[in-house]
């Protein structure tokens, strides 16, 4: 029953994704659509393939100085394939990924998935932040041309919560109750709850999701973290920007522009949807749109760069997922052989 609601909901969002394509394409002429795709500068789609892998090398590295805060030495690379593999996961399996790259490094480098998955949610939270940050920038630099675009996007969906405002609000009331029921039970019963190995095992894993997601707080170097951290923005940035070369009507772009089709795109991809594929689409259509592209040439902008990316994290998911199976198969190999000498 499990499989098949998971199958069911990966299903759904596929439908979704592929309904949200149709939409991003309905209406329109489809035949300059692929002109667009067909005649456009691949020299520049290169340069930014070249700068994503620096910047997933730099994230790696990040990632391995929050892995060395909670106390576990891990190798560069097996830290960047498990990563890799994670983000090849995210294209079938939406947000999954986080959870698989702690698999896969705990395979290859011992480390406890709850504390790897911990570094993890701290680096979802920088970033969180960081495209909190982008959201304003973009807002106040190009404010008029955004207020109409989010009051159109959203006046018929506040209209809608501000009818039902009653509803909402006696949701709200019986969640908060419910919450509150519930830490009763739970305080009543903590000694009962402490000779249980279930409840046991579950404070063990909570503890050891905090010792990697406050890892960040014991960095050797703090500086280095943060320096990373604009590099792989500035890295995702430049994408988007040199991006707008490859075609004639976004050629003339200026950074502002890149800047909002990052803030947006990021959105997209964000989603939990297979790879971002429609969220990100419709999104970076519509910014676009808002600078005066046309809905063609927003369409294919966002169809090249993301098919591009999504390529390349096929290819290099693909030799990291080869290189992880076959190092983790000589990790078991040399636990077995320790194994049987012991014995």
């Amino acid at each position: 029953m499990k499989s098949l609601l998971t199958v069911l909901k990966y299903t759904l969002l596929l439908a979704l994704s592929g309904a949200l394509m149709v939409y991003a394409v309905r209406g329109q002429d489809l035949s300059r659509i692929g002109h667009y795709i067909a005649t456009a500068n691949y020299f520049w789609l290169g340069v930014t393939m070249t700068l994503s892998v620096l910047g997933y090398l730099s994230r790696a590295y990040r990632w391995q100085m929050q892995l060395t805060a909670s106390r576990h030495q891990v190798p560069f690379w097996e830290v960047y394939h498990a990563m890799m593999v994670g983000y090849l996961a995210n294209i079938v399996l939406p947000r999954m990924g986080e959870v698989i790259r702690c698999s896969v490094l705990r395979r290859t480098s011992g480390v406890p998935v709850e504390v790897s998955l911990g570094t993890v949610i701290t680096e979802r939270v920088i970033d969180v932040l960081v495209l909190g940050l982008l959201l304003g920038a973009v807002l106040l630099l190009d404010f008029d041309k955004f207020w109409a675009f989010i009051q159109g996007l959203f006046a018929d969906q506040y209209d809608s919560l501000a009818a039902n405002r009653g509803v909402l609000l006696a949701v709200a009331g019986i969640g908060a109750l419910l919450l509150l029921v519930f830490g009763y039970l739970l305080v009543r019963n903590l000694e009962k709850l402490r000779q249980n190995a279930l409840f046991v095992k579950v404070v063990a894993f909570v503890r050891g999701l905090l010792a990697g997601v406050f890892s960040v707080l014991r960095l050797n170097n703090k500086g280095v973290f943060l320096l990373h951290t604009f590099f792989t923005w500035l890295v995702y940035f430049l994408m988007d920007y040199l991006a707008f070369l490859c075609f004639p009507e976004t050629y003339d772009l200026g950074m502002r522009a890149g800047l909002a089709v990052l803030t947006f795109g990021a959105f997209g991809m964000a989603a939990p949807v297979s790879g971002g594929i429609g969220v990100f689409h419709v999104l970076v259509q519509s910014t676009l749109l808002v600078y005066g592209v046309s809905k063609e040439a927003g369409i294919a902008y966002a169809l090249v760069v993301h098919g591009a990316q999504t390529l390349l994290v096929v290819v290099l998911g693909g030799i990291s997922f080869v290189l992880s199976a076959v190092h983790s198969g000589k990790t078991v190999n040399r636990e077995q052989l320790v194994i049987n000498s012991e014995q």
